[in-house]
């Protein structure tokens, strides 16, 4: 004002809110912003992350499978017949030699992970850089393989492990291992058209999966996760089926596992 003379009291200028130290907005608008991020995060868990589905697996077998329906839509594409094999059983209708010879082969540490194994991800990157010329060991465990086959994609990207890895953890969040397990046999490929252990072993060695013996159990385990590969190599399936039946020798009993798994359903 004129003279340096002070504004009158109750004037704009004597009203003004002081500015807040070193700017930026008020607390409020903080807040709204936090609120709108945790929103977003949220929406894009529910997008990425099936939570609804995967908490009605707890009481429902799945109709089909991202990797089934893919595979239908394949054929059709071809002009091929579309119809595949699949007969999803319980736990209590799959041999203990499966269930043994599944793990040995797969996920050793099944029972001990809570669906990502990061001490089998260092030992697979420690092996990997030390033999670079050999094809590439991965680490994916039981948990993610089933995320991987219910929900997503052959196709190898970050975006996809990533996604993988998040479903592996929901899966195991809300459902009990031998839940997990049971769903697994019952939904991964085990040949041209065949998936679940159920058609797999009727239609490899013409018996139900509750029947199958120990070598017949490798067998069938060693096939995993390239069925088709496999098959058309005999004997890599052959040598990969007498290294797990190695393993199953060395084991817990197949009932020990299966006690595991009950031990570790929810009461």
């Amino acid at each position: 004002m004129p003279g340096g003379e002070e504004p009158p009291p109750g004037s704009p200028s004597r009203l003004r809110a002081p500015r807040r130290p070193g700017g930026g907005a008020p607390p409020r608008t903080g807040l709204l912003v936090a609120l709108g991020a945790g929103a977003l995060l949220a929406a894009l868990t529910l997008v990425w992350v099936p939570l609804p589905r995967i908490v009605l697996l707890r009481f429902r077998d799945p109709s089909s499978t991202a990797f089934i329906d893919a595979r239908r839509a394949r054929l059709s594409r071809e002009g091929k017949d579309d119809r595949i094999d699949r007969r999803p059983v319980p736990l209590e209708r799959v041999s203990p030699n499966l269930v043994r010879a599944v793990i040995a082969a797969e996920d050793a540490r099944f029972f001990d992970h809570h669906g990502i194994d990061w001490e089998a991800i260092r030992w697979a990157r420690q092996r990997n850089r030390r033999y670079p010329r050999r094809p590439p060991l991965g680490a994916s465990t039981i948990t993610q393989q089933l995320a991987k086959n219910l929900y997503l994609s052959p196709e190898r990207s970050l975006a996809r492990k990533v996604r993988e890895a998040a479903i592996a953890l929901a899966l195991e969040a809300f459902l009990p291992k031998r839940r997990i397990l049971e769903l697994y046999l019952s939904s991964i490929e085990w040949g041209d058209r065949v998936y679940g252990c159920e058609a797999a072993a009727r239609r490899t060695f013409g018996v139900p999966a509750a029947a199958l013996s120990r070598s017949q159990a490798a067998w069938l385990a060693a096939m995993i996760p390239g069925p088709r590969l496999y098959l058309a190599h005999p004997g890599r399936l052959a040598r990969r089926a007498a290294r797990i039946e190695r393993r199953m020798a060395a084991s817990v009993p197949a009932a020990g596992l299966l006690d595991a798994a009950d031990d570790d359903a929810p009461r």
